[in-house]
């Protein structure tokens, strides 16, 4: 068991945020149209900025970056920093980490994969498929949970579930019940379908709807539904805190310590709303199958993208600038148009993928140090490169 000090103060970073098949990876990317060619000398002005700002990102206050820019069938992926403080080992484009709340996209395609499959509605009520796990699920809809329009209080706000944390017992572990059990003995924050509050709760109930229909984990339907079809092989739920190899460690502050290794806590903090782990290259190929049109059928992807306002949707850095939040989708503006995907903070690592209305234009950026310990001046740096990548390939 991984102890700290509980007297050292360090607990901002574990407050929030501890995002027919067989061949549909290897034909997502020929399949997409490859964008007309720009000029060679171009192209690398155009890398060599962002190198430099990734380079920027990572002395602002980043140990490690991974940056991947798509477009059609030309990927760039570019490294700064590192991937293991102590050993001193470099990032590598190919190296896992937390991808954190962009887990819940997985999470809702699962869903609408279950609704094509006739085992669910959007319109269902908790109550249905959760009977008397929630005090007001008759009124929540399946469809609410997705778009955090359900009111449910938001699980990691929680003191009695944080408490392990805070003395040190990383390596707690909580069920999913568990979590909505505590979770649902607050308040509603309104009620339901009437305003969107992001809340972890939601997803976690999400995962317990899903394996209430199908039998089975949530785990094992997402490697059946989505991992093992789409061929994502470094990509997987893990549900102790053993990280898959070659992965990323993540940091925090804590303390004194301006880089606590934090990377092996408990992914059941986080479970359906944020423990997949994965790499950029598989995150952008999940997102190109999936806006595409090859994961979900046509009213079904439709509907994942019809978004309610969101104001300014927190993730433990301030408004990230989303302005819609669809069924497990965000959408941001940018200088070339919406920006699709979603944002993902843990504790220890931070996560933004963007992808164009068809998949074809992409852009994923990852860091190994939470959001919420990270200096000012680098979380500015990372929302504006993100931003720049996505547009850098149009």
């Amino acid at each position: 068991m991984t102890r700290i000090d509980p007297h050292e103060n360090a607990t901002r970073g574990l407050r929030r945020h501890f995002a027919l098949l067989g061949a549909l990876l290897a034909t997502a990317a020929l399949g997409a149209a490859a964008a007309p060619a720009k000029p060679q000398a171009a192209m690398g002005a155009q890398t060599d900025a962002l190198q430099k700002d990734l380079n920027a990102l990572v002395a602002a206050g980043a140990p490690g970056a991974i940056l991947l820019v798509r477009n059609g069938n030309h990927t760039t992926r570019l490294t700064a920093g590192l991937a293991d403080v102590r050993s001193k080992r470099p990032m590598r484009a190919t190296d896992r980490f937390r991808i954190a709340s962009v887990t819940k996209t997985y999470t809702a395609s699962l869903v609408l994969q279950l609704v094509a499959e006739g085992k669910l509605a959007l319109g269902d009520s908790v109550e249905q498929r959760l009977p008397k796990l929630i005090p007001n699920g008759k009124k929540i809809t399946i469809g609410q949970l997705l778009n955090h329009t359900s009111g449910l209080f938001e699980l990691e706000s929680d003191p009695q579930i944080m408490k392990p944390y805070y003395a040190g017992e990383l390596d707690h572990y909580w069920s999913m019940r568990q979590l909505v059990r505590r979770a649902v003995t607050h308040k509603p924050l309104f009620p339901p379908g009437t305003r969107h509050s992001y809340s972890n709760t939601n997803y976690v109930v999400a995962g317990l709807i899903v394996e209430a229909v199908t039998g089975h984990s949530f785990g094992v339907e997402l490697r059946s539904h989505i991992f093992r079809p789409l061929h994502l092989d470094q990509t997987s739920y893990p549900t102790t805190p053993t990280m898959p190899s070659p992965y990323v460690h993540g940091y925090t502050v804590l303390g004194k310590q301006d880089r606590f290794d934090i990377t092996h806590i408990s992914p059941s903090l986080f479970p359906a709303s944020g423990a997949i782990v994965s790499n950029v290259d598989e995150v952008a190929d999940f997102y190109r199958v999936l806006l595409s049109g090859r994961l979900l059928r046509p009213e079904l992807l439709k509907a994942m993208k019809r978004v309610v306002p969101t104001g300014s949707h927190q993730t433990g850095t301030g408004a990230t600038g989303a302005t819609g939040y669809g069924l497990g989708l965000m959408r941001w503006p940018t200088a070339c148009g919406s920006g699709w995907g979603h944002d993902g903070a843990v504790v220890g690592y931070w996560t933004r993928s963007y992808s164009s209305a068809d998949g074809r234009l992409q852009a994923v950026l990852t860091i190994n140090h939470d959001p919420e310990t990270l200096a000012i001046p680098a979380r500015s740096k990372f929302q504006r490169l993100i931003a720049r990548a996505y547009c850098s390939g149009a």
